[in-house]
This record gives C-alpha cells, sequence and structure tokens, in this order.
C-alpha cells in the first residue's frame, strides 16, 4: 500500500490535445516542445502539474483521478503527494506547479513569496474540529471560561495543555491560534504548548497513542480516532466560531490562470463536477478518497463514516470562503506567516470561476 506522508507520487492522464480551430490557426508546431510549455496562441499547456495532499479537504482531486475527469482536459495531468502545506511551499519555488490543492495559509505564503498565482477555487470549508481529551472535556464542560479550563487543567496536572498539530504556517495551526486568542481568551504562546507534528498521519497516531492532550483537525482524523475509542472528543467547531471557514483552495499558477484561461477554466468546472459527485454519491467518494490515500491509512468505512461528518462540507465556490480568508490573511500577518496582509483582490481570482 502507499504511504500517505512519504509518497511522492505521478498520476497520468494522456490524451492527445484536441485540435481546434484555434490550434490549427496558430499551427501545431506551436504545441510542441517541454512539459508546462505556455500556450498562448499555440493552444495551451501540455501538461498541468499538481501539488496535492492525501487529506480529505483534497477529496476533488481523489475524484478527479478516480472518475477519470482528467481525461476530459486537453493536457496530460502530473500529481505529486506531499504531507502537509509547507511542504508544498517549499517546493513551490523549485517545483514548477500549475495547481497547488492545499490550505490557504500556504497559499498565501507562496503568493507573500511573489510567485504568480491566485486561487481559483475553494476545496472545503469549516473543515477543522478542534480535539481534547476526555479528561479534559470534561473540565471545559464544567468550567466558566475556556481559560479558565486551560488554568484549571495546568493546576490539576502541574503542566500545560499540549496541542499536537500541523507545523507552523498551516491552516491547522493558524486556525488553532485563532480559536485560543480570539474565541477562548488565552494566549497560544505561553498559556498552552502547540507542538508542530508533521501531517494528518503524525497527528493521527499521537493521538491513537495518546500522547498529546489535543488537536486542530481535519477529516478524516476526528473520524478514525473515534472509530478507534480513544479518549478525545471535538469540544469546537470552526463553523461555530468561524462560519466559511477557509481550509484547503486550489491555487493555480498564472501561465495556467492568465495565460491559458480556456484550460483554466477546464480544470475548475471538473473540479467543480468532483464536487458535485462528492456531495451526491458519497459512498463512491469514500471508495476514491481510500484508494489514493491508501486502505491500509484510511479503510473505506472509515472513509465513508468521515463523510458525514459537518467538517467534510465540500465546495468549489471560492465567494463562500472572502470573510474568512480575511480573517486567515490578517492573521498571518500578525503571526509573522506572511510580510502583510493580503486582500481578497491580490489573493482571489473569482473570474474563473465565474466564467463557468
Amino acid at each position: 500500500m502507499r504511504n500517505p506522508t512519504d509518497e511522492r507520487s505521478a498520476v497520468s492522464r494522456r490524451r492527445f490535445l484536441r485540435t481546434t480551430a484555434a490550434a490549427s490557426a496558430a499551427g501545431l508546431a506551436g504545441l510542441a516542445g517541454c512539459s508546462g510549455a505556455t500556450g498562448g496562441g499555440s493552444g495551451g499547456l501540455d501538461e498541468i502539474r499538481v501539488a496535492y495532499m492525501p487529506i480529505y479537504p483534497d477529496m476533488q482531486y481523489f475524484v478527479m483521478q478516480e472518475e477519470g475527469y482528467f481525461d476530459e482536459l486537453s493536457a496530460t495531468v502530473e500529481g505529486e503527494v506531499f504531507s502537509d502545506g509547507p511542504s508544498i511551499v517549499q517546493a513551490s519555488a523549485t517545483g514548477d506547479f500549475d495547481v497547488m490543492l492545499f490550505g490557504i495559509v500556504p497559499a498565501m505564503i507562496v503568493m507573500d513569496k511573489d510567485i504568480p498565482a491566485k486561487i481559483t477555487a475553494a476545496n472545503i470549508q469549516n473543515a477543522m474540529k478542534i480535539l481534547a481529551h476526555d479528561d479534559f472535556a470534561s473540565i471545559w464542560e464544567s468550567a466558566d471560561s475556556g481559560a479558565e479550563a486551560f488554568a484549571q487543567f495546568e493546576e490539576e496536572k502541574g503542566r500545560k495543555f499540549t496541542f499536537g498539530t500541523f507545523p507552523p504556517g498551516s491552516v491547522p495551526e493558524i486556525l488553532l491560534r485563532y480559536w485560543l486568542a480570539e474565541t477562548v481568551g488565552v494566549d497560544p504562546d505561553s498559556d498552552v504548548n502547540i507542538t508542530a507534528l508533521g501531517g494528518a498521519g503524525p497527528v493521527r497516531q499521537a493521538l491513537l497513542a495518546g500522547e498529546i492532550d489535543g488537536t486542530s483537525i481535519m477529516e478524516p482524523v476526528p473520524t478514525v480516532v473515534e472509530r478507534e475509542d480513544a479518549p478525545y472528543q471535538s469540544i469546537a467547531w470552526a463553523g461555530d466560531f468561524m462560519p466559511g471557514q477557509p481550509a484547503a483552495v486550489a491555487l493555480m499558477h498564472d501561465r495556467l490562470r492568465e495565460d491559458n484561461p480556456e484550460q483554466a477554466a477546464a480544470f475548475v468546472e471538473q473540479h467543480q463536477r468532483a464536487t458535485t459527485f462528492a456531495n451526491e454519491s458519497p459512498d463512491a467518494a469514500a471508495q476514491h478518497a481510500s484508494t489514493v490515500i491508501g486502505e491500509s491509512s484510511l479503510p473505506v468505512e472509515t472513509a465513508r463514516a468521515a463523510m458525514d461528518s459537518r467538517a467534510s462540507d465540500f465546495i468549489t465556490d471560492p465567494h463562500k470562503i472572502e470573510d474568512g480568508a480575511q480573517i486567515f490573511s490578517e492573521y498571518a500577518a500578525q503571526s509573522g506567516k506572511i510580510d502583510e496582509a493580503l486582500s481578497n483582490d491580490a489573493m482571489f481570482d473569482f473570474g474563473v470561476y465565474d466564467s463557468l
């Protein structure tokens, strides 16, 4: 079985470029050359390179791959899997990706580094849950405030509450800090400990081994924890304290978004098609997620149960995360993840989705 943490797999869906009137006028010679050559008037890209993660917020990729939606595009699609968003950020400097399916905060970091790209689609909204050990959950329920609960925990245990989540700059980590500071009223730097564990796999392992007190995480990890009877439960959901919370997005490089708008629109169209499929055919979508992530890591039954979670709210319309994106941008700037807050105009190209 594939290892979702370490695997670097390439997925190819090959077909000949359609011979359109525009391509004929420009001459088919313009289509020759290396992968990723820009189209302009030459008929488009030969290859679309996609970076993605083995997480539920990238469900559209699983569906597009397994349902053959990539075959509807006029270019080969090559997919490369990464364990977390910061890894994609690092690779974006040298990896020539046309589409990056990952968290909105890493997407902001890429744009902040002046890599020419914008968000053309959302993948999911309200995707994060805050999980805590059952011992703390009982304190949480009886305390007058969240801040009091964390203080009581520290007094009883003789140590601070420890969260284990994705690396700094990731959506789970930024959202956790936002929730602690803005909703709970505690200082994430002094009142609790936040440990970077890597991707979803290490977080899941830490929860099942009882090595952390809590986490900020997306599906299917909460469902895995529940089905394994691990002593953790959800004490907060992003949809309650930040409705329309952005999570994973489709960040599209300008060579696809601007230079080849028809191919860009075609990709987002298949993305929307995959969103509809996931929402209307959860059984099949769960099977696809299990296949791509790896059945040993995500059995089909667990994948299907996770589809029923309120944190599995798959979307494509980028307008739905506009407000949340501004919150994330401002908070990411305050925490030093980006040099300055990005406006929605700087982050989004709504025109690709709206053109559909």
